[in-house]
This record gives C-alpha cells, sequence and structure tokens, in this order.
C-alpha cells in the first residue's frame, strides 16, 4: 500500500525571478534617514489555479505572502484580499501569508486569487557618519545559500576587508567589488553566495547573497530582502518585477539598505548603497522563509499527486504609481 506521505505533491513556484524570529525585521530599524520624497503604489497581484485532473484534491493550500509595513520603508494604506475564505499564518521571519483551502476545486475549474494595495513608499537616504560602535550578535551565520562558512568566501572577504577600516569601508569594499566583478545574467534558479563566484552569471538573489555571506563572514550582521522593483519602462526587463536586495546593520545607523543589483554600473552605485529608491516594495523578509518551502512569493501543495493536476495558469503583478511628494 502506497502510503499517504509519498503522495504528497508540493509545487515550489515563483522561484526568485532575479526571486517566528520576533521583532528581529523590527527591533532595530534603521534610525533617522532623511525622507527625500514618498511615492504611492496600486499595486495588484493576480493568481489564477486550474484543476487539470480528473479528480478534486483531497487537500490543496495556497500560501500568499502580503505586502504589510515596514517601517522605515513603506506604509500599506490599504489591502483588499479576494476571495474572502483565507487565514493569516505568520513565520519564523514574522512575513505574514493569506492562506487558502482550495480543496473544493472540482476537475476542470479554475480560481482565481485577486489582491489588491495602495502603498506609500519613501525614499531615503543614510549618513553613515563615523560608523563607530558595537556590532549586535545577530544574523551573522552562515545559511541555506548564504555559504559565509564557505573557504572560498571567508578568504575573499579578508582579502577585501581592511583591519584598519570600519564596518561601513568594509561593506562597501564588499558592495563595490560584487558591483565590478559579477556578471549579471538572469537565470531564475536559486544558486547562492558561491555560485556567484563561478562562471554561471548571476542575477539578483546571488548578488544579495554573496553581499550577505562576505558580510555575515566579517562579523557584519546582514539580512535578504524579497519584493518588488517598479520599472518604467515597461520592455522584457520590466517583466521581471520580483527582486531581492539587502540590510546590513552598520554602527550609529542600524539597518541600512543597499542593493548590490542595481548598484553593478557605476553610474548608479552611489544610488544604492546606504540609500532606498522609491520603486521598491518590500514583500517578506528572510532568505529561507519555511511557509514559502523553497520559493518565493507564495507556493502550494496538495494531494494525492497521481490523480489531481493543480496547473498555474497565471500569476503577475501590476504596479502603478498614483503620485509623489517630496517633504516640505
Amino acid at each position: 500500500m502506497v502510503m499517504r506521505s509519498r503522495l504528497l505533491l508540493i509545487l515550489l513556484v515563483f522561484l526568485p525571478a532575479c526571486q517566528a524570529i520576533p521583532g528581529f525585521f523590527g527591533a532595530i530599524a534603521p534610525s533617522s534617514p532623511s525622507t527625500l520624497n514618498t511615492i504611492t503604489y496600486d499595486v495588484n497581484q493576480t493568481i489564477t489555479l486550474k484543476n487539470d485532473g480528473p479528480e478534486q484534491p483531497e487537500k490543496h493550500n495556497l500560501w500568499v505572502a502580503l505586502i504589510g509595513d515596514q517601517s522605515p520603508y513603506q506604509s500599506v494604506l490599504s489591502r483588499d484580499i479576494q476571495p474572502s475564505g483565507y487565514v493569516i499564518a505568520t513565520d519564523e521571519y514574522g512575513n505574514h501569508y493569506a492562506e487558502f483551502d482550495l480543496r473544493d476545486v472540482k476537475p476542470g475549474e479554475s480560481v482565481d486569487i485577486n489582491i489588491t494595495y495602495e502603498i506609500a513608499v519613501n525614499e531615503l537616504a543614510y549618513d553613515l557618519g563615523e560608523c563607530e560602535g558595537d556590532l549586535p550578535d545577530q544574523f551573522n551565520q552562515a545559511e541555506l545559500h548564504i555559504e559565509s562558512n564557505n573557504p572560498q568566501i571567508i578568504a575573499l572577504a579578508q582579502e577585501l576587508a581592511a583591519p584598519d577600516q570600519t564596518a561601513c569601508e568594509n561593506a562597501r569594499s564588499f558592495y563595490d567589488y560584487i558591483g565590478s566583478t559579477l556578471t549579471y545574467s538572469y537565470n531564475g534558479n536559486d544558486w547562492g553566495a558561491q555560485a556567484a563566484l563561478g562562471e554561471m552569471g548571476a542575477d539578483c538573489t546571488e548578488y544579495s547573497s554573496l553581499l550577505i555571506a562576505l558580510s555575515r563572514a566579517s562579523a557584519i550582521p546582514a539580512r535578504y530582502v524579497e519584493g518588488l522593483l517598479f520599472l518604467e519602462d515597461n520592455g522584457s526587463e520590466a517583466a521581471r518585477q520580483e527582486h531581492a536586495w539587502v540590510e546590513l546593520f552598520l554602527p550609529g545607523m542600524g539597518w541600512v539598505p543597499v542593493d548590490p543589483t542595481l548598484g553593478r554600473s557605476t553610474l548608479s552605485r552611489e544610488l544604492h548603497f546606504a540609500r532606498y529608491s522609491p520603486n521598491h516594495i518590500i514583500v517578506t523578509n528572510g532568505r529561507n522563509p519555511s511557509t514559502l518551502r523553497g520559493a518565493s512569493y507564495w507556493s502550494h501543495l496538495y494531494w494525492p499527486g497521481d490523480s489531481t493536476i493543480i496547473r498555474v495558469e497565471d500569476a503577475n503583478w501590476t504596479i502603478t504609481p498614483h503620485n509623489s511628494s517630496a517633504p516640505s
């Protein structure tokens, strides 16, 4: 007899496209950045799933990460989730999810998930000042895809960092090295920090993972942020709205945003170190949230897998800015 556990099928979808620890992502917030501008967006997420199998699933659950308030970066002004039959789940990083029970979807039927937001996003600038002070003992360990204990990454961190440099200067050395050395290539995979040092190319997940790994190898706390990037150009690159970037804990300022992918050009490098451009929208925190089971933004599972086929027909984001206001 085949055990039910062997029939369990987990679909991991929306791998990073570039892709509870109570209070960790809010307890030590960046202190006193200057707010240069605020842009408000209408954001719409749609997911359509269809039962293409001959049977109705015995179980089918979908978890969709919810955009939330993230001080000082963004505030959610409104949110509507359809259909309304969902519960809120929270993971170890404090990320929130709408969890849907879709077991009633019959063969041939589709279900549409639609979530709309109004979100205000701040443009921020940070003054690193003297960059003196203690670093907290958190977010400095190796984990999946962030191999900060790898000998190659340790050696590179030691080569780039200097004993007489501040943590801010060392972090900037890592950032500049990544921007000048890695070759950007969208891969749709999740290779991690060590793979970024090879010749396969790298996208935002590798750029961010390597910066985190080098920072952690030098005792600089670093953490992974995944979200959306609003791009006005609606060409092929704009289709990859899913994006990832980094927060570094720097003395005197706390958590500071850094986007090594957008900083790969020397023309834009100053705009993405200790600055937050208002085209970034945070969806989840943490490199490997357990609820997503290795995916990004959403995941689902269903069974039995040999008689039910749940197919993703459509999944996309629409982001529309509707005002911009600079501080008076």
